[in-house]
């Protein structure tokens, strides 16, 4: 265990009866920001640790999913500046481009305003100045946390620094052939007017109608079946497989497209599945990504019937009908015309909608400007394969490589007015002219800039590299690139991390952004249900922190973080983690006014107690446990291994088997007080990262020095005492037994009880007092009478409960509930014995009688053993 290097005043025993979260957190995270504990500097010797934050929306606020992931940075970060890193931990916020532009269209809207009305330019400095005024209270809320970040490097990805990194690495793609223009099929928003990504639309099961058309007449007729009736007026063929016997004399020819006066070709494609409904599916290039290809292969025109805002634009009567009114529309005509062969509805299927407005998704073909991703995917695959990045847990590499190694071409372009404009002019005659940070854009009569922004995902693509200063080749980044690790969610795994991956490689010579991706699950409530406002389980995580402190809410989220997987939380855990706080504050505040202290070295081992030697060796193994479990992300098991060192061995049996000792005084006293601010020092640095505030204010109580998240990190000294771990073990072995039987005979926790203790010989004896302080055993008088006898461990306790409980009423009662367990043992024998009934049973049902059967031999036993301790009537 390392010493503190800190200069120590003398130490201040003096704490408030009870911890008051809401009155020591905002002072202390105000001191620590103030004396730049959280800053990192780029000219420091000390090795780097580096952690980007995801950076979060400007719209947004902080919810469990943030706190969540916060909480496990935070805990990394001040672990390794404790242990002597040059630590940073990057903050800063994401320009989220449809996110935030809806944000200020709705606030024009209450002045009956649109972003058209004000202008391009006007309308963007409208953004700007809402989030100088309201944008950005989630860095308020990370504070409120307790989140280490280094608040004076904080970035924006629309800052001056980021648009040029944006703008060069544009240039560059563009230079390489590797950003294009071109006409695709990408998920349009009608109510946002814009492209979005496929991380921006969210599926959910919808009601819809599925309606089988007959295209054609007799036997040159053709049934496909559809749930966007609406889009036949788009069709410009249908598609069989070329295997099909049933429409190889159709092949090649033409049919008739009913309401529309067109003929359009059948085509044989692989792509049709002949054994999903007619086998027949019509082709609407212009509207479908699947229907795209296929149009590709067979040189189909596009025919698009829809504009911007989903309103139909074919000639006919459908012309301007919205495009869910033309629906019905369609059906109408088409039953009219006896070509509705079969309706199914409702008809329940997975629908895309806007992640922002909700509206439903548009398949749209569209002018746009993608990122050739081939070589950039290969590149992020083989940096995992080539172990440069370490995908943790291992089994998520799968999903990574699923992904990375079938991406399809990005598209990036946005038609929104707020983010990063695209860095591209068009000439009077036809010039196209990419123009890098450094260099001036074109001008004259006829040129103008392309009216498109990039995809937010773009910039934070570049969050690693871009927030260290680059294009620029910075101290920061020759420090703090690559990060050590990235610690993000599973659910954008395939969307940010994988950007990351293929810029940074890109971008910074093959060097990858970070060494390590630790993925995390989601949030969930206690019941492993989603939370959703929609479905009134979404908690605010402030509510909870008001309620029962930072802290409480931070090493519950800990505690349920495994690696990969998701996390359910209920309130009922952040209180029990509020009374984790209570217990540590108390035991601490009961060991300072019982000789705890930190001064001067550890005694001898000679000198000590074997319960000090014990607890000693406990703390070793849990310093060396828990970094183990640092270093593996096993975020759960290293607070669950903390949670049971403070309160199970520390609280429970260190504190109260030294009590004795301490309230003898002398020598021994002394030496344990010593050894108990020793483990309590180690105890609350090792808890600190998980549990700050409570950790900050005990730790420095205790040791008088200025800070614990300056302090050292603990390290394992190697003292190990076994022999003293079993003879400890043994001492718990009576006292658990003995409290067991205790409860078993309805004795109350303090009342106390005549008894004999026969440890002899044993490793045991030098216990007794402590024994029977735990137990409330008094010493035997002269009247005292042998009612119950326990061996335990080797030895022997003696009771006389002849004061304390009624031997014949307890004897008739253990007997009526050892009767019960053989009538409930002897019911399930008799169900598992008869072959009939174990022939017609479902599994589950004799699942459960195994189940009680098992229960009652448990019982039988168990009230056995009582009546066996129990003196004759």
């Amino acid at each position: 265990m390392t010493e503190n290097t800190q200069t120590p005043s003398s130490p201040n025993p003096e704490l408030p009866t009870q911890y008051a979260p809401a009155e020591v957190e905002g002072k202390l995270y105000e001191r620590w920001v103030e004396r730049g504990y959280f800053e990192a500097d780029a000219n420091s010797e000390k090795p780097p640790y580096t952690i980007v934050i995801p950076p979060p929306n400007v719209t947004g606020s902080l919810h469990l999913g943030h706190a969540f992931e916060h909480t496990l940075i935070d805990a990394l970060t001040r672990r390794k500046r404790m242990q002597g890193y040059e630590t940073l931990w990057q903050p800063g916020m994401d320009h989220a481009g449809i996110a935030t532009q809806n944000v200020v269209e709705r606030e024009l809207a209450k002045e009956g305003k649109s972003r058209h009305d004000l202008g391009r330019e006007a309308f963007v400095e409208r953004v700007w100045q809402w989030k100088a005024e309201s944008g950005g209270q989630i860095s308020g809320q990370m504070r409120r946390l307790g989140d280490g970040v280094a608040w004076s490097r904080e970035r924006f990805t629309m800052d001056e620094g980021l648009s040029q990194a944006v703008q060069t690495i544009f240039k560059k793609l563009y230079d390489d052939e590797l950003i294009y223009r071109a006409e695709r099929i990408i998920n349009w928003c009608p109510r946002c007017l814009t492209a979005i990504s496929d991380i921006e639309v969210e599926y959910q099961d919808d009601d819809g109608e599925l309606v089988s058309i007959r295209y054609g007449e007799g036997d040159a007729s053709i049934v496909v079946a559809t749930t966007r009736a609406e889009t036949m007026l788009g069709d410009t063929a249908v598609a069989v497989h070329p295997d099909d016997e049933r429409y190889k004399h159709l092949v090649g020819t033409e049919i008739e497209l009913p309401l529309t006066g067109r003929r359009i070709p059948v085509v044989a494609d692989e792509h049709v599945d002949p054994e999903f409904g007619t086998g027949a599916v019509k082709v609407t290039p212009a509207h479908d990504p699947n229907d795209f290809e296929i149009g590709q292969r067979h040189g189909l025109p596009n025919l698009a019937v829809m504009d911007e805002r989903a309103v139909i634009t074919a000639h006919g009567p459908f012309q301007g009908l919205d495009r869910l009114e033309a629906r019905s529309a369609i059906v109408a005509a088409l039953r009219a015309e006896g070509r509705i062969v079969a309706e199914k509805r409702p008809y329940v299927h997975s629908v895309g909608h806007c992640s922002r407005c909700k509206t439903t998704i548009e398949p749209r073909l569209s002018m746009q400007w993608w990122v050739k991703v081939g070589p950039l995917a290969k590149a992020a695959g083989d940096a995992v394969r080539d172990g440069k990045v370490k995908i943790h847990p291992q089994e998520m590499e799968k999903r990574y490589f699923d992904w990375v190694d079938n991406l399809h071409d990005w598209c990036i372009s946005r038609q929104l007015w707020w983010g990063h404009r695209i860095p591209v002019w068009y000439g009077p005659n036809g010039e196209i002219v990419c123009v890098g940070p450094d260099e001036e854009a074109p001008s004259g009569e006829g040129w103008r800039q392309d009216t498109d922004v990039l995809d937010t995902w773009f910039s934070s693509g570049l969050w690693p590299f871009s927030t260290l200063g680059w294009p620029e080749q910075t101290d920061s980044l020759a420090k703090f690139y690559p990060n050590s690790v990235l610690v993000t969610g599973y659910d954008i795994l395939f969307f940010w991390v994988a950007r990351m991956m293929m810029f940074g490689l890109y971008a910074m010579d093959g060097t990858p952004p970070f060494h390590t991706i630790a993925l995390h699950g989601m949030v969930r409530d206690q019941f492993g249900k989603k939370m959703s406002k929609s479905f009134g389980n979404a908690v605010n995580p402030l509510d909870w922190m008001d309620t029962y402190g930072s802290d409480a809410v931070r090493f519950t989220l800990a505690r349920g973080a495994n690696p990969g997987v998701d996390v359910p939380i209920g309130e009922d855990w952040v209180q029990a983690s509020r009374n984790f706080a209570n217990k540590i504050w108390n035991a601490t505040r009961f060991a300072l006014m019982n000789g705890a202290t930190v001064e001067g070295p550890l005694p001898d081992a000679s000198e000590m107690s074997a319960t000090d030697r014990w607890i000693l060796s406990r703390l070793n193994k849990t310093v060396a446990e828990v970094d183990a479990l640092y270093d593996d992300y096993q975020f759960s098991k290293l607070s669950e291994a903390l949670y049971h060192f403070a309160w199970d061995e520390v609280f429970d049996w260190y504190v109260e088997l030294s009590k004795t000792t301490f309230f003898a005084g002398g020598e021994g006293a002394k030496v344990s007080g010593r050894v108990l601010g020793e483990v309590l020092d180690v105890m609350l640095r090792l808890l600190h990262p998980v549990v700050p505030f409570v950790t900050e204010t005990l730790w420095t109580t205790l040791t008088g020095k200025e800070s614990v998240v300056i302090a050292d990190w603990p390290t394992d000294s190697g003292f190990r005492d076994e022999a003293a771990e079993k003879e400890i073990e043994l001492v718990q072995q009576v006292v658990t037994e003995v409290r067991r039987f205790r409860s078993d005979q309805g004795l109350q926790p303090g009342q106390k009880v005549p008894a004999r203790l026969d440890l002899a010989g044993t490793a045991l004896a030098p216990h007794e007092a402590a024994i029977r302080q735990l137990l409330r055993l008094q010493p035997e008088g002269e009247a005292f009478s042998a009612t119950a006898t326990l061996p335990v461990a080797g030895a022997t306790v003696t009771l006389d409960l002849s004061g304390t409980i009624d031997v014949a009423a307890e004897r008739k009662r253990l007997a009526k509930d050892l009767a019960a367990a053989e009538k409930e043992k002897a019911q399930a024998n008799g169900k598992l014995g008869n072959e009939a009934f174990l022939a017609k049973a479902p599994d589950n049902v004799v699942d459960k009688i195994r189940t009680r059967l098992a229960k009652a031999d448990e019982d039988i036993a168990r009230i056995q053993a009582q009546l066996d301790r129990l003196p004759q009537a």
